[in-house]
C-alpha cells in the first residue's frame, strides 16, 4: 500500500489568494505588520506558524507569546468566514472525485499534510465542498517545519491503517517548498500547477509529474503507479 498524502491550499483547493489576503491583513489588523510580502518561500519555514513566528521576531525582536498567537488565530479564522460568505471557495477539479476514488483504492492509502493551522484547513475544506473528517493528517498546529508536519501525517496515516509502514509515499503539493521538503524526507512528490511558469519549477525542484488538475484521472492515477 502506497500513502497519497496531499497538501490542501493550491493542492485541493483554490485558496491561495484568498489565504495570503486575509493572512496579510490579519498580520496589519492585529500586529499592525504592513508591507508585508507574500512570497512565504523566503521564510524558514513555510507554514502558519512558522511564517507568524520568524515574521513577529524579525517584527519586535521577541518570541510570540501563546495569548497573541490565539488572538491572530481567531482573527485570521474570522476573515477566512467572511470571505466564505462573500464567496465560498471551490476545489481544484476533480480533486473530490480522485480523493473518493484514492480512499477506496486497496492499493492507497490518503493522508493531509498542510502548512495551514487546522481550524483554517478544514474550513477552507468544507467549503470546497471536500469533506474529509475520517481522513488522517497534521496540520501547522503540530509544528512549523513542513518536513515535520508531514512525518505526522505519515505517523497518523499508519495508526489509521493499523500498519507500521507504507511501500511508498507520493507528496501531492503545489509549492516548491513541498518539493523541497518531499526530497528531504525521501517522498516521491508530484506537482500541481495551472501556471506554465510555476510548473516548470516544480519540475526544477524535483517533481515526477505536474498537473493542473485531476480532470485526467486515468493519467493522474498512472503517474501514482510510477512513483
Amino acid at each position: 500500500m502506497r500513502l497519497v498524502m496531499f497538501d490542501i491550499d493550491g493542492t485541493l483547493t483554490q485558496t491561495v489568494q484568498a489565504d495570503d489576503a486575509c493572512f496579510v491583513r490579519a498580520l496589519a489588523d492585529v500586529f499592525a505588520f504592513r508591507d508585508v510580502v507574500p512570497d512565504w518561500s523566503t521564510y524558514r519555514h513555510c507554514s502558519d506558524s512558522g511564517i507568524l513566528a520568524e515574521l513577529f521576531l524579525r517584527r519586535t525582536g521577541r518570541a510570540l507569546l501563546a495569548i497573541e498567537l490565539a488572538t491572530f488565530q481567531a482573527y485570521f479564522l474570522s476573515l477566512l468566514t467572511a470571505a466564505i460568505e462573500a464567496q465560498p471557495f471551490s476545489a481544484v477539479d476533480g480533486a473530490a472525485a480522485m480523493l473518493t476514488h484514492l480512499s477506496d483504492h486497496s492499493k492507497f492509502a490518503v493522508s493531509l499534510a498542510s502548512g495551514a493551522w487546522e481550524a483554517s484547513a478544514r474550513l477552507k475544506l468544507a467549503s470546497a465542498g471536500l469533506h474529509l473528517p475520517e481522513t488522517p493528517g497534521a496540520f501547522a498546529d503540530t509544528a512549523p517545519a513542513r518536513e515535520d508536519i508531514m512525518r505526522a501525517s505519515f505517523a497518523s496515516a499508519a495508526r489509521t491503517q493499523a500498519r507500521e509502514s507504507f511501500d511508498g509515499v507520493t507528496y501531492i503539493g503545489d509549492g516548491v517548498w513541498d518539493a523541497r521538503a518531499s526530497r528531504n524526507l525521501g517522498y516521491r512528490f508530484i506537482g500541481i500547477a495551472r501556471d506554465p511558469a510555476k510548473a516548470e519549477r516544480l519540475y526544477a525542484e524535483g517533481a515526477s509529474h505536474v498537473f493542473e488538475n485531476y480532470l485526467d484521472a486515468d493519467a493522474f492515477l498512472a503517474a501514482l503507479h510510477d512513483c
